[in-house]
């Protein structure tokens, strides 16, 4: 397996992930309960569009001959919300997400901006969401490309069959968060891509993004970007991604 450490983040080269859901009881979601509901009411007041779905969060992975096997538990999303503000408080939990990297035709990458009333209004992320159990296949496992498929057709209008996927994901670890980045080839230039995807989000009634950034070199990087997505930029230029 390939593996590289990028400012302390792990990262390394995955073929597949094989995540089935099991009954687990979250003893962060139950003995902190009061402190999430308070945290929870307070973020409704500051982001009118954050309500409290169910996710799907990783409670045990490993990593074997380039495929991550482990299990999900289903949560709240307000607990989730909790735990990731509180620095995750429980260092057994990990919030597994699937990236959606568009590599444009002239070797540009496309980050979005999150709107105002999401919960990371503001961030500038790859096109992803937490997983939820409407992400589950029928026989109880993470269909992680069809959450990043539905991810991506809600947040810029691309239907991932337009792009060409390259295989497998590059895994970004930062502390609880693990990030299956996928790169996408998109047949356009980075300004013919943003074009379009700007007209679906001013289609929008309430987008959750609000802007698509264009990234040539670190010289793009933004304070507004979590590390994770830098660390991913860097390696793939640093090994001549394409």
């Amino acid at each position: 397996m390939q593996r590289s450490s990028v400012a302390e983040l792990e990262i390394s080269t995955l073929d597949r992930a094989n995540i089935r859901i099991e009954p687990w009881a979250w003893p962060f979601a139950t003995h902190r309960r009061p402190e999430i509901d308070v945290h929870f009411a307070r973020l409704k007041r500051e982001r009118a569009g954050v309500w409290n779905g169910r996710v799907l969060l990783l409670n045990r992975y490993e990593i074997r001959e380039r495929v991550l096997c482990g299990t999900c538990f289903e949560t709240d999303y307000a607990s989730f919300i909790a735990w990731r503000k509180l620095e995750r408080a429980d260092a057994g939990v990990f919030n597994v997400f699937a990236d959606a990297a568009i590599l444009t035709a002239d070797g540009a990458y496309l980050v979005g901006e999150m709107a105002a009333q999401t919960a990371a209004a503001g961030k500038r992320y790859f096109p992803s969401g937490t997983p939820e159990p409407d992400d589950l296949d029928a026989s109880g496992m993470l269909d992680i490309e069809g959450n990043l498929a539905r991810e991506l057709l809600e947040e810029t209008g691309l239907n991932m069959a337009e792009l060409t996927a390259a295989p497998g994901f590059t895994l970004v670890r930062d502390a609880g968060s693990l990030a299956l980045v996928k790169t996408l080839h998109a047949p356009q230039t980075a300004q013919e891509l943003r074009r379009r995807i700007m007209t679906f989000i001013e289609s929008e009634t309430n987008p959750e993004l609000i802007d698509i950034h264009i990234v040539r070199s670190a010289a793009d990087f933004d304070r507004a970007m979590p590390r994770y997505v830098m660390a991913f930029l860097t390696h793939a230029w640093s090994a001549g991604t394409k």
